[in-house]
């Protein structure tokens, strides 16, 4: 099912609100967290990588890989392989940015997964590296039968879209405890962090609703023979 409206400008739409996600993530961590670090004494910093890794890698390039398939007016093969690349990527920096969240959470004796966002966060890295490894083998290397393919794309596609709308809600759950636990230590409920967070949670949400609109909208030319889906 296509809407009837073409990609490209829904996918201007996209990329705007990835770059307003990505500067107020980074006015939030860097402005009103206090930077971001790798190793400190001050355990908060290493923990700001987390939402920052989490919604350039899993949330926007991982839309920017959906995006790219189905906007770009490139052949199929070269759509594949951009979508596959990006994808990787995005991969890479989510298990980075849970692993920054682990790194935290031992080096400040917290516990782990104790909460609902964390259980969906391993979910969904999981569920997202099943995707891109099923991907890989059957419809880049070493590639499977044009049979197999067929019948893999519309529950490939599904299982993505899947995965996608729920990496949105979990970052969107982890926006909500982090604002909860810092309003209980202080931070006020109406002052300019609280209204960052929740309008950084905001554009995430909608960066992802612009995502899934590309996938219901028209492709433009040119198309090649064998089908591959846009997830």
């Amino acid at each position: 099912m296509a809407i009837g409206v073409k990609a490209l400008p829904i996918s201007f739409v996209a990329h705007f609100l990835a770059i307003v996600g990505v500067i107020l993530v980074l006015i939030w961590t860097i402005n009103f967290r206090g930077g971001l670090a790798w190793e400190s004494t001050n355990k908060n910093l290493i923990f700001n990588l987390h939402p920052v890794l989490m919604l350039i890698g899993l949330i926007i390039i991982g839309g920017e890989a959906i995006i790219s398939y189905k906007s770009l007016p490139l052949k199929k093969p070269q759509k594949k392989l951009i979508h596959l690349i990006l994808h990787a990527i995005a991969l890479v920096l989510g298990i980075i940015g849970i692993y920054t969240a682990f790194k935290f959470h031992n080096e400040s004796n917290i516990a782990n997964l104790y909460s609902l966002h964390s259980w969906l966060g391993i979910g969904v890295i999981v569920l997202y590296g099943i995707q891109w490894l099923y991907g890989f083998v059957v419809f880049f290397y070493p590639g499977g039968s044009p049979a197999i393919r067929s019948e893999s794309v519309p529950w490939h596609v599904l299982f993505g879209i899947f995965v996608y709308v729920l990496a949105v809600g979990t970052a969107a759950t982890g926006y909500l405890e982090k604002l909860t636990f810092l309003e209980t230590n202080g931070v006020a409920k109406y002052g300019t962090e609280a209204f960052l967070v929740n309008f950084t949670a905001l554009v995430t949400i909608l960066y992802g609703t612009f995502v899934i609109l590309t996938i219901l909208s028209q492709s433009p030319p040119p198309e090649d023979e064998y089908s591959y889906s846009a997830i």
